[in-house]
């Protein structure tokens, strides 16, 4: 079985690479136990739990163009074993990746858990659908949603991979930290009212 992440990543000019450098051999019988073009409970999992994610598209004149996207959790919606969806709101009225994907519909999908230090990566194949044309659809992807989206990128996999953890340095974001610092600012609370209460009855024996 071949390894699909590696078979879209590898081209000619990267096995030239590989060649050059000396490492060609470890890829050349390289084969996994998947295909890595659907996604497992695992993948799924992972994905609806990120609340950003890196896109990474091509323009006709063949420079790459990287964006983040952010929202809540869940934002970047699973479909089926093979769809993810997301809304596209209005931002800064440049539309650049908008613009690549209607000339080049592929795009490569970044996305971090950065407290795990896990990261997926996944090839996909975008479609712009407009609010009007799926009514299904436009309700799944903006179900619970804020705003006013301007239209729906549908993305059909390719394949995805998982990279190990070497490098990824840990972040977290603010409610992360305020939900690790709970039990600590609780503590804090109770000893500030336990020596209120000593203070107090200090107070009242000298008098």
């Amino acid at each position: 079985m071949s390894y699909g992440f590696l078979d879209v990543a590898v081209t000619p000019a990267v096995r030239d690479v590989q060649q050059k450098l000396g490492v060609a051999h470890m890829w050349e019988n390289f084969r996994g136990d998947r295909h890595f073009d659907r996604f497992t409970d695992q993948e799924a999992g992972f994905i609806v739990d990120r609340d950003s994610f890196y896109i990474a598209t091509t323009s006709e004149t063949g420079w790459p163009y990287i964006q983040h996207r952010g929202g809540a959790k869940g934002f970047l919606k699973v479909l089926d074993d093979r769809t993810l969806a997301f809304a596209d709101y209005r931002g800064n009225f440049q539309y650049i990746s908008t613009g690549n994907l209607s000339a080049n519909d592929k795009a490569c999908l970044f996305l971090m858990d950065y407290p795990r230090r896990t990261r997926l990566k996944i090839y996909v194949q975008a479609e712009t659908v407009p609010l009007d044309s799926d009514a299904a659809l436009t309700t799944a992807v903006l179900e619970d949603a804020p705003g006013r989206a301007e239209r729906i990128i549908r993305l059909r996999l390719q394949n995805f991979d998982w990279n190990c953890p070497q490098y990824i340095v840990p972040r977290y974001t603010e409610a992360q930290i305020e939900e690790s610092l709970r039990p600590i600012r609780d503590r804090l609370a109770l000893l500030e009212a336990e020596n209120t209460a000593l203070r107090e009855q200090i107070a009242g024996a000298s008098q």
